[in-house]
């Protein structure tokens, strides 16, 4: 019993150098973590189950059959992240570069099958030079049995991924389906075709980090949620956000105890919004001061910066926050900003996560880049979103609320549970200046008529209280009172039930 005990544990300590010393200290070199560093990192401690630790490859081309190593270039189990369950995968680039092989596959698709059918969230972390070219189809179909799991999970459980080194063709698609993306600055890059193929196609040079780097996929592509300066901060905030999430699509939002005070009263809110109403304010110090202890886990925060989103907590629940913001283009709607705010807003939907909405937005952004661009679809996307989610909706109108922007950004008219209107409020089809130029074109006379209909235009329609006459602001509210009153209609609407006709699914226009 013995030998075969000592066996086990001589087993174990070979699996758990995965491809050696001498590769193990090629990624620290590197700057990075080995895949079971990163993954004692993001578990509890002595959390870690392990599956498969002794699994091979079975190819037999090129050599492959004399190079085997257990594990075969991807660690994976479950464990749990402050006390909460999680499937987990990282590919160890020490093992073949965390080449993808049918045994590797097969590997995450064990895990993925069991934390779907368990209803629990997979995070997977990404370090590899592709699928094993060794294996050919095999390799390619076992990219293609993840995709499929990737899919059938999307909206069941919480699917995130970590990008911590290389990540190109067949192993981006994987990441594209999950809800969530984050790379690591300087180690991380992604693309679907690398430099060398680039530059044989199009004769064009450029590096990995300016094809595919941290900065270019949170700053122009949107393809990552966020980036982070080493492994160890990414892991961090990685926790960090699994608090936030529901384990499954029917377990509800997590709870946590709460030291901030529901009524807590803020009088800076009272001169946030400033007298001129062209000059921007930072829409983040609401956000703030409205979720429990200033606590907002931002997503994309450097894409689309004219919208916030992120997770926050009201009374210890978890709630998604969507703001204009108007520090950036005066808080319009682009087609960026759009496509943005609805997958959050899908995100929050699939899993019961109530959505709060704070408003300050002029419009959507004129030009012939936008609409060339496709900006009517893109706004739709957002309207689509805000008018299928059935979780709770609570919309704050802080200032300008114009034209068909109003509408898309969680209005009454797309089943908002309860709006509420600051007296800064301006709900219009558009500002004075516009609405007078075109209702008086025919007939406008000189600057002092101009500005007597202008007047007269402002103190018809831009304020909260013709929509409240109408029943679509359901209340005019003191800036300062905001928080306890989107916590005491979170409360009343924990409960709420509302269902959308069945479908075997929507068509969203993508």
């Amino acid at each position: 019993m013995r030998d075969i005990i000592k066996e086990l544990e001589e087993r174990r300590r070979v699996a758990r150098l995965g491809g050696g010393e001498k590769y193990i200290e090629a990624q620290h070199a590197r700057g990075k973590l080995t895949a079971r560093e990163r993954i004692d990192l993001l578990l509890d401690p002595g959390s870690f189950e392990e599956i498969d630790m002794f699994v091979e490859h079975d190819g037999q081309e090129f050599g492959m059959q004399d190079k085997k190593i257990p594990g075969d270039g991807v660690v994976t189990g479950w464990g749990t992240v402050n006390g909460r369950p999680i499937y987990l995968y990282a590919k160890d680039f020490t093992v073949f570069g965390g080449s993808l092989s049918k045994a590797h596959s097969k590997k995450i698709n064990k895990v993925q099958d069991m934390a779907l059918r368990n209803g629990v969230p997979i995070i997977g972390i990404l370090d590899s030079g592709g699928a094993r070219i060794q294996e050919g189809v095999d390799a390619l179909g076992g990219y293609a049995e993840v995709f499929q799991r990737n899919t059938l999970a999307s909206g069941v459980i919480p699917q995130i991924t970590m990008i911590m080194g290389p990540c190109a063709g067949g192993d981006v698609y994987s990441p594209a389906i999950t809800d969530f993306i984050f790379m690591v600055r300087n180690t991380s890059y992604m693309f679907v075709t690398g430099p060398g193929v680039v530059k044989t196609v199009t004769n064009e040079e450029v590096t990995a980090e300016e094809l595919g780097g941290a900065k270019v996929h949170t700053t122009k592509s949107s393809v990552a949620d966020g980036a982070y300066d080493n492994d160890v901060e990414a892991l961090a905030e990685l926790r960090r956000l699994i608090d936030f999430l529901p384990l499954s699509n029917t377990s509800g939002v997590p709870e946590q105890p709460s030291f901030d005070i529901r009524d807590r009263a803020e009088d800076a809110l009272d001169t946030l919004v400033p007298d001129n109403p062209n000059m921007p304010y930072d829409m983040m110090e609401l956000v703030k001061k409205v979720v429990d202890e200033g606590d907002l886990f931002e997503i994309q925060k450097d894409f689309a910066k004219n919208i916030i989103v992120g997770f926050g907590r009201i009374e210890g629940r978890s709630v998604g926050f969507v703001a204009n913001q108007p520090m950036t283009l005066a808080g319009v709607l682009d087609s960026d900003a759009s496509r943005k705010a609805a997958r959050f807003v899908r995100f929050c939907d699939c899993f019961d996560i109530p959505i709060v909405t704070f408003v300050d937005v002029p419009g959507f952004l004129p030009g012939t880049s936008q609409e060339y661009g496709g900006l009517i679809k893109h706004g739709a996307k957002l309207l689509f979103a805000y008018a299928e989610a059935t979780v709770p909706k609570i919309t704050v109108i802080t200032r300008k609320a114009y034209g068909g922007a109003y509408d898309v950004m969680a209005s009454k008219h797309l089943r908002g549970d309860m709006n509420y209107a600051w007296p800064t409020a301006e709900i219009a089809v558009m500002g004075a200046k516009g609405a007078v130029e075109i209702i008086f074109r025919s007939s406008i006379g000189n600057d002092e008529e101009i500005a007597e209909h202008t007047r007269e235009y402002e103190e018809k329609f831009l304020n909260p209280f013709v929509a409240a006459e109408r029943g679509y602001i359901d209340e005019v509210i003191q800036p300062h009172n905001t928080r306890r009153r989107v916590a005491r209609s979170l409360a009343l609407l924990r409960n709420k039930e509302l269902e959308n006709p069945w479908k075997k699914h929507d068509n969203i226009p993508l």
